[in-house]
């Protein structure tokens, strides 16, 4: 009956013990990963990801996708440069180039 009792007493302190422990690892590895540095394994040892044809491949199409990316964004940007200058100028201004576009475009002054 003793046994019991001091088994009944021992055992939440021995779940807080491990509770802490697993969420003292879950808190590190978080912060590793957060920080950009690279996991290890039981060992200490940095757990590389493994490179494959697959994984080489699917990394060449998302570098091309990238860069395709990044020259549509800046086309974007000067598009809304142009919209911005359009907006923010004075209509007389606005009206001035309009009509010089067409006197360019018709060829007659």
């Amino acid at each position: 009956m003793q046994i019991i009792k001091m088994a009944a007493g021992v055992f939440p302190i021995i779940a807080i013990i491990v509770a802490l422990g697993v969420g003292g690892s879950l808190l590190s590895t978080w912060i590793r990963i957060k920080n950009g540095y690279p996991l290890q394994n039981s060992w200490g040892l940095p757990i590389h990801p493994k490179t494959d044809q697959e994984t080489a491949e699917r990394i060449r199409l998302l570098t091309g996708e990238n860069a395709q990316l990044r020259a549509e964004l800046g086309s974007v940007k000067d598009r809304l440069e142009t919209l911005e200058r359009i907006a923010t100028d004075q209509p007389s201004r606005l009206a001035r180039d309009i009509d010089a576009l067409q006197i360019d475009k018709g060829g007659n002054a």
